[in-house]
């Protein structure tokens, strides 16, 4: 989240790190931003689990471009909400998106986990697949919940499944290309939890890894995206971007077929490309662990 620590989004699909000077920032935004608003009906259906709050502020910890951020602006319209990440590009594209929808919404930019300590407690704190980017995961989330007011509640976003968009048999390549990347993601993800700064092993129990950071009431609930085919036109790029991205980030882990699977599934030219498949879908599931702290 910080500015050349980490750029938050809600899969395992982005940039590490970057140089501000060469970084297109234009077309992150509109990635993630498409890609939240392809995934928002995890998001709505986790606020739901939430409704019984009355928070009076609310902070979005690596925000991205504000999708769950003007959801939560929505849905407790009377608490005052804050868009906070590392990058002030996203940031005012959360403003744009504030502004378009009719909601109040604050920003902040903060380096995370380092800048959470300047920040006002909240009530209710959102962290959606940001903690997994920090090399000491367990400290990350202890700072997290020191955020909280006594009382409040910490929901993170980590963990669930892969999503998935095409049948097994494409028709064409070998069957069974999603469960390769999926392959390839694990391998590349662990790579990159082994370069991170002060990298610590931990088990991924996230919720004992939140009642170790002090919190109670700790429970996990997933949920469902399920968007069936024909997709619209919306999550349709949101669904190339992602392949695009899986082509540019994953190629040293598969071999040349798989390449070419790749290369033929973007060619917008090809009617078996994801640009004109009738068949193309989205599902996927996101699990969000949610923790209060104690009252003083």
């Amino acid at each position: 989240m910080g500015k050349h620590t980490h750029t938050h989004t809600h899969t395992h699909t982005h940039t590490h790190s970057h140089a501000d000077g060469d970084f297109d920032w234009a077309a992150m935004a509109d990635l993630l931003e498409l890609e939240g608003e392809t995934h928002s009906p995890y998001v709505r259906q986790a606020l739901q689990e939430l409704a019984h709050l009355n928070p009076r502020r609310i902070l979005d910890i690596g925000s991205g471009p504000g999708v769950a951020a003007c959801r939560l602006a929505e849905t407790f319209p009377k608490a005052e909400v804050t868009a906070v990440d590392g990058a002030p590009e996203l940031l005012a594209r959360a403003q744009e998106r504030a502004g378009r929808l009719g909601v109040r919404l604050r920003t902040r930019e903060a380096a995370f986990p380092e800048g959470l300590a300047d920040l006002e407690p909240a009530d209710l704190v959102w962290s959606a697949q940001v903690v997994h980017h920090v090399g000491d995961q367990q400290d990350a989330l202890g700072r997290l919940a020191r955020l909280l007011e006594p009382g409040g509640t910490l929901a993170i976003v980590e963990g669930g499944l892969p999503a998935r968009w095409l049948p097994r048999d494409l028709g064409f390549g070998r069957p069974g290309l999603q469960e390769r990347l999926d392959a390839a993601r694990a391998l590349n993800y662990n790579r990159m939890r082994d370069e991170l700064p002060g990298t610590v092993a931990v088990v991924e129990d996230w919720p004992g890894m939140l009642r170790t950071a002090g919190l109670t009431d700790v429970c996990s609930k997933s949920f469902l995206v399920d968007r069936p085919a024909p997709l619209d036109d919306g999550a349709r790029r949101s669904v190339r971007l992602w392949l695009e991205r899986m082509r540019s980030m994953l190629g040293e882990f598969l071999d040349p077929d798989d390449m070419a699977t790749l290369d033929r599934l973007l060619d917008p030219a090809d009617p078996a490309g994801v640009d004109r498949r009738a068949d193309l879908f989205l599902l996927t599931a996101k699990t969000v662990h949610f923790g209060r702290r104690p009252e003083a």
